[in-house]
């Protein structure tokens, strides 16, 4: 059964598709305030539509935005109109992401692009959001993790991996660091893997994968209030669990910390 959550109001990143389309729309079914995010106005927009006319998602719960992860400067300003229209959010969903590319890429601010919009944007996001998530208790963010993390390791001496590149450890190296990110104490945040969904990041995991519309699902029961969540914890699905050692140990959430403001210029 899906939570009730009228009254609330939820953003989610990554909403254009994927597990993130069905976490906007099963948020949104629940009673909900959606912020749709895409990576253009336009997807945004496009995705509201199809809210409305392909899942009868009521438009009044949804608010499109628009920016591109892969420039920090549309994640501040993304950040600035949400607390401008949303100066109060109940929940943050970090989904957004991307599988690393063949190709060692890196972004106009000097990132490797995995780490940037799978990570480091959202760090910076919701930095620049804790206001709007602090305004009243309650406020919680939900990251959207990866079995796969387990399987990274942060190379502190040359994050974007320039030295030496490979697209599954670039990948797994940003899941590690979002995982690493939710035990950080400003605002409570959670880790999730949704499961293996038939996704356009499937390749990266196996040939077969289940409905997003299932692994949104397990998003969404931690966005719900009455879901008791315990700030840093990992969850595989609906099964809390203990992530990979990293990912708890208090002096490499400092150091992520660290090395993320330097990364993102220290802007939040």
């Amino acid at each position: 059964m899906s939570p009730s959550l009228p009254g609330h109001t939820v953003l989610v990143t990554g909403a254009t598709s994927g597990i993130g389309y069905q976490t906007a729309r099963l948020l949104a079914e629940s009673g909900a305030t959606v912020l749709v995010h895409g990576r253009t106005t336009e997807e945004a927009h496009a995705a509201v539509d199809r809210l409305v006319s392909l899942a009868g998602v009521q438009a009044d719960r949804l608010c499109p935005f628009g920016a591109d992860f892969a420039r920090l400067e549309e994640v501040e300003q993304l950040a600035a109109r949400v607390l401008a229209e949303h100066p109060h959010l109940d929940v943050l969903v970090n989904n957004a992401g991307m599988a690393a590319p063949e190709r060692h890429t890196v972004t106009v601010d000097g990132n490797e692009i995995a780490f940037q919009v799978n990570f480091l944007a959202h760090y910076l996001l919701t930095s620049l959001l804790e206001p709007a998530l602090t305004t009243e208790p309650g406020g919680r963010v939900v990251n959207v993790s990866s079995s796969l993390h387990r399987t990274g390791s942060i190379q502190w001496a040359d994050p974007n991996r320039a030295r030496r590149y490979s697209r599954l450890a670039a990948y797994a190296q940003s899941q590690l660091a979002l995982t690493v990110f939710a035990a950080d104490p400003r605002v409570t945040a959670v880790s999730v893997h949704p499961g293996i969904c038939a996704t356009s990041l499937l390749p990266l995991y196996a040939h077969q994968g289940v409905a997003p519309a299932e692994g949104a699902a397990h998003v969404v029961r931690l966005c719900a209030p009455d879901t008791e969540i315990v700030n840093g914890a990992y969850y595989d699905r609906d099964q809390r669990v203990t992530p990979a050692p990293a990912a708890t140990e208090p002096r490499t959430v400092k150091r992520l910390n660290k090395l993320a403001d330097v990364l993102v210029g220290h802007t939040a």
